[in-house]
């Protein structure tokens, strides 16, 4: 009777448990997330390299310094009101669904990016052409908000666990392209028009490229079909209504926006924080290179701005080529090893990289910037797969964008206003790679908190795989081990039972 009543409580997974990816589908949705964070990054490649132009052509009373700065403080602006699309967007996205919330993220971003291409200079309007600026930024930034936390959750939800690593990767992968789209055309833009062409007109080339990229990005997006875990966690849920009443003021309560809310920040902090602390770790080493390191090698250190735009650019290329082979790596090793080897060697390696790029000429400053982009592919590689298996299916989208963007609000976006304000104040051109070295600190001991991921189900999901026959191959292991287990306590109630041995 007793170990009757063990078995039962020692529940083994069925076929039903387990999910079968299907391959076309894994990839649409692999495909439609990234070509997102492509549009997104492509902005952003465009602002960083268009930096001190914007600042002639929307701060031209400043001195360049404080035109620079004024383009980077547009440019945290936008950071500040993610955390509000993340608190609005993220709820939606776990209440409607994934897929409707991306394809909206892809419609507003898409369209703010593309009408800066058309706003009047502070030469035809004056003050109002760069508050136009900022109203496109903070549209931009809000939409932002629940773009990457969604895209992640949605590559997650529907990747096997065991390749979770690998095509989560290939979210950052759009990033990294897309960023080098943006400042590749701006290089070539630059090489062409020269600086007098950019500043009268050719900076609106690159933003006007937006508009086509959205509605490519968009029809894939409204081709997607729901995840597998938010229709099983959609089906539970209508089943709990069913049998506990539609009207159970309890439940509307925890399924309500604020109810959800505070599930996330009351029994779901620890989660926060460490979450919060990786994406500081990766998004202050991220804006850091692809943001500030362009402006910081022509404007600070004097190089020529072709030749700072290439070396960035090549580091982007060199993440490109890496990017997936550490997410299948992160797949093999775990993702704590991998967080932790980039923690402990940006805090090592981050003053050597910036002396190297302020000796001038190419080659150490490509050596410089390259063990920047090693050090960034760490993070990179590995942050999508790491950062949804934080939080359970119901509240995933929610949670994780409400942390991940109030760490980029405060840390991550204000990397290059932060930087070039130091660096301006200070005198001291080795301030970003201190600034690097603390991020370095936080990501250390935030990783040391993060529970391993890599190969197991997401929480509140059941397990996913690739085929039929390791499905089948689970649900055996799971009898076994199930077995074994109420074995092995029967064993125990039995010995106890019987008293110790005289």
């Amino acid at each position: 009777m007793v170990r009757t009543l063990i078995r039962r409580r020692k529940k083994s997974f069925h076929e039903g448990d387990v999910t079968v990816t299907d391959p076309p589908k894994v990839r649409r949705a692999v495909t439609a997330a990234a070509l997102g964070n492509t549009m997104e990054w492509f902005d952003f490649g465009v602002y960083a390299y268009l930096a001190g132009t914007l600042g002639k052509v929307f701060f031209p009373a400043s001195s360049p310094g404080a035109q620079v700065v004024s383009t980077f403080a547009t440019f945290a602006a936008a950071f500040l009101v993610r955390p509000l699309g993340g608190l609005v967007f993220g709820p939606l996205g776990d209440r409607v669904g994934r897929q409707k919330v991306l394809a909206l993220t892809m419609i507003m971003m898409a369209a703010s990016t593309f009408a800066v291409g058309f706003l009047p200079t502070y030469a035809a309007v004056g003050f109002a052409a760069p508050l136009l600026l900022l109203v496109c930024r903070l549209v931009q930034g809000f939409s932002t908000g629940g773009e990457y936390a969604g895209a992640t959750t949605y590559i997650a939800e529907y990747a096997p666990d065991k390749r979770r690593g690998f095509l989560g990767s290939w979210l950052d992968f759009g990033t990294f392209v897309g960023y080098s789209l943006g400042s590749g055309l701006v290089t070539v833009l630059t090489a062409v028009l020269g600086t007098d062409g950019m500043t009268d007109w050719g900076w609106r080339i690159p933003f006007f490229v937006a508009g086509p990229m959205g509605i490519i990005g968009l029809y894939m997006r409204l081709k997607l079909e729901e995840t597998p875990a938010f229709q099983q966690e959609e089906a539970y849920q209508a089943a709990e209504a069913r049998s506990g009443g539609e009207d159970d003021p309890v439940e509307e309560a925890r399924q309500s926006g604020k109810g959800r809310l505070k599930e996330i920040f009351t029994k779901h902090w620890e989660a926060v924080l460490i979450c919060m602390g990786l994406v500081l770790l990766y998004n202050v080493t991220n804006y850091m290179v692809t943001s500030y390191l362009p402006t910081y090698m022509s404007s600070t250190l004097g190089e020529p701005e072709t030749t700072s735009q290439l070396l960035v650019l090549g580091t982007m290329l060199l993440v490109v080529l890496l990017i997936t082979t550490v997410g299948r790596t992160s797949d093999r090793w775990g993702r704590r090893p991998v967080f932790m080897a980039g923690s402990l060697a940006l805090i090592a390696l981050s003053a050597p990289a910036f002396l190297l790029i302020r000796q001038g000429g190419i080659l150490l400053p490509a050596l410089g910037c390259g063990v920047l982009g090693l050090l960034l592919v760490c993070f990179a590689g590995t942050a999508a797969s790491t950062l949804p298996a934080l939080f359970p299916t119901r509240l995933r989208y929610g949670a994780l964008s409400i942390a991940f963007n109030i760490s980029v609000s405060l840390f991550g976006g204000t990397t290059p206003l932060f930087a070039s304000g130091l660096v301006e104040a200070t005198g001291n051109e080795m301030v970003p790679a201190y600034y690097l070295m603390v991020a370095g600190v936080i990501g250390l001991v935030s990783t040391f908190f993060l529970h391993e991921t890599a190969g197991r189900p997401l929480r509140g999901s059941g397990p996913m795989v690739e085929t039929p026959e390791q499905a089948r191959e689970l649900v055996a292991r799971s009898r076994t081990a199930a077995g074994r287990q109420a074995r092995d306590v029967w064993l125990r109630v039995r010995n106890l039972w019987r008293g110790p041995p005289r």
